[in-house]
Order: C-alpha cells, then structure tokens, then sequence
C-alpha cells in the first residue's frame, strides 16, 4: 500500500517537477564498496545543511541505543507545542515507519532528546558524519532541537556517500538490529527494472539560525539502491532561486528516481 502511494505521489508531482526553477549543485551515484567507481556531477565538496536526511543517521542511532525498537514500536502521540508545520499528518501517533514517511520532525527530536548531548554528539562523531558538530544555533545549545535542520550540523554531497558506503557495509559502530530496522523504514520504492530503493529526502536553507527561506530551499535525496549483488549510493543535492512547490527534497527525489536505473547501469558498464 505504502509503495503504491509513492509511485503515485511520484507520477502526480512529475509536472511539477519539470516546471520547477531549481539548480542542480551535485549528483553523485557510487559502487558501494569503499573505493569502488563513481558517477558524479557538480560540485560536490560544499556542505550544507543535511535537513531530514540525518533521519537516517538517528534512526541508526534511536534503534542502536534500544529507544526504538522496530518498525511499530514505540509509537509516540502528538503533543500541543511539537512542530507542526507538516500539517494534519504530523499530528497523528507515529512509530519509526510513519515518522520516515512523513518526515515528522517532533520524532526525531523526542530520538535526540532521550539519547541526550553526550550521546548524540558521540554518535555523530563515530558515524563521521559531516562536521560533526551537533551543538545547534549558535549560542542556544539546542542541538537536539534541530542541529541538523539549518543549524550547525553539515555535510557535503561526496561526505553522504562515504556516510552511506559504511551504512550498506556494515562498517558503523551499531548493531544488526539497527541496520535492519533502518533499511525497513526507509525502503520507498521498486524502480521497473528491480532495483531496491532506500532513502531519504531533505528540505533545507542556507543560513545556521533555524530559519528556513523557500526562496533559496536546498533539495537533498540520498540513500542506496540493491540488485542482486550490485549495491550503489546516490546523493543528490538542488537548490530553488525561487519558493516551488512540492518541496525541493521531493523534487530532488522523483527527478533521481528517474535517471537512478540508467546511471546505475552505466556505472555498472564502467566498472567492468
């Protein structure tokens, strides 16, 4: 059910997607093995900041440390006062599957929380995960709230693919459990040629005071796609010189979806 909602969000925002004025900075699809080969556009040594993509780093670190522990459980109610800016869909309980789908951003915030500051930040250190630097706005000490939503937390487009290449292999200190639960929840479609998607998109802005500006939204979607042995990464990362709707992370997400097979099949092609 899940999967034919998306596919058919992905065919309704299509005509969006092409009408949009965004620019793409960086595309990267990558062989999944540590020096494998690369495909790769743009540029993409920059950071920024990650937005909801570091949902796929907390989800590693929420279910690691046992505060989640599967896809249902727990599942947590809204509360007057949590961000609600995602609409009706952001007031309703959610689990570790709603809250990826979704994007709800309290969730990851009650994550951050009940792992606290020390934790969080060790986390992010152990992960190698941008600049590593989850403090939050500057002089606020609000990491938790947000670091990784136009704050202090950043990451370029080649860092997300070396983050995702320890992910796919296993090479981040957490344990089974939390690399199979975090493939679970962020499994979104199954592109026609039958590559496995996982992933996660991102809406940001510049700037580090937690403001988001829509008329310069970065668009992230990053994650990895799985064929039989073949295992790829992906990053790509767009900005809008102009508030665009859907988001410029959903839009990031359908434009790579549709290029992913063929970039995959050419990086295959090169690789041999």
């Amino acid at each position: 059910m899940r999967k034919t909602w998306i596919c058919a969000a992905l065919i309704a925002s299509a005509a969006f997607s092409t009408a949009a004025s965004a620019r793409t900075i960086c595309t990267i699809v990558a062989d999944a093995s540590e020096h494998g080969p690369a495909l790769r556009s743009g540029e993409c040594a920059e950071r920024f900041t990650p937005a909801s993509t570091f949902k796929i780093a907390i989800s590693l670190m929420g279910f690691d440390a046992g505060i989640l522990q599967d896809e249902h459980t727990p599942s947590w109610p809204y509360q007057p006062g949590y961000p609600d800016w995602g609409g009706d869909a952001w007031r309703q309980p959610t689990d570790a599957s709603r809250w990826i789908q979704y994007s709800v951003v309290w969730f990851s915030q009650r994550v951050a929380q009940q792992l606290g500051e020390k934790r969080f930040q060790r986390y992010a250190r152990d992960f190698r995960y941008g600049n590593q630097d989850v403090s939050g706005e500057p002089g606020k000490h609000n990491g938790l709230q947000g670091a990784w939503i136009n704050s202090s937390l950043r990451i370029s487009p080649q860092e997300q693919i070396a983050f995702l290449r320890r992910l796919v292999n296993r090479q981040l200190p957490v344990s089974a459990h939390a690399y199979d639960m975090t493939s679970k929840v962020t499994l979104i479609a199954a592109a026609p040629d039958g590559w496995e998607i996982h992933g996660k998109t991102g809406t940001g802005s510049p700037g580090s005071n937690g403001r988001y500006d829509p008329a310069h939204a970065y668009g992230w979607f990053v994650g990895w796609a799985i064929k039989g042995d073949q295992k790829r990464v992906f990053a790509r990362l767009i900005q809008d010189d102009q508030p665009t709707q859907p988001n410029a992370g959903l839009r990031a997400r359908d434009g790579l979806l549709q290029e992913l097979p063929a970039l995959a099949d050419q990086l295959t092609r090169r690789s041999h």
